[in-house]
């Protein structure tokens, strides 16, 4: 039997995916194992390699993560790094964000909990892990 609490927070992450990645490079250098189970630890939502390696690619493309072979382990590790340019859009689609929770409160719900600071609302969903 669906769970439509899952289905929805697995929906709202799938839109949000990119933003949650950033945050998490944000915070720290990440191979992609550590970013699957980062998410997976903080979410409860499972998205694989077949998932994050693509949408890691694509951030690398558009300049908003780099990354560097990590050589010193026993398996050589990609490690990817949020650039200035994956900074200014994390800033920017938090304060998108936020602007869009306001405007939900404004708009009758008492379910949404309004960050007081611009770019709280994407970091009260991601917690250090």
């Amino acid at each position: 039997m669906p769970n439509p609490q899952k289905e929805a927070q697995t929906k709202l992450m799938k839109g949000l995916l990119d933003l949650v990645v950033l945050q998490l490079l944000n915070h720290q250098p990440m191979h992609g194992y550590q970013i699957i189970t980062n998410i997976r630890k903080s979410f409860g939502v499972y998205f694989g390699p077949s998932t994050i390696y693509p949408l890691l690619g694509a951030l690398e493309r558009k300049g908003h993560v780099s990354s560097t072979w990590n050589m010193d382990t026993d398996r050589p590790r990609k490690v990817y790094r949020l650039t200035t340019d994956g900074q200014n859009l994390l800033s920017f689609t938090e304060d998108s964000l936020n602007l869009i929770c306001r405007r939900i409160n404004l708009a009758g719900s008492s379910e949404v909990t309004v960050a007081s600071e611009p770019r709280t609302a994407l970091k009260t969903l991601i917690k250090k892990v």
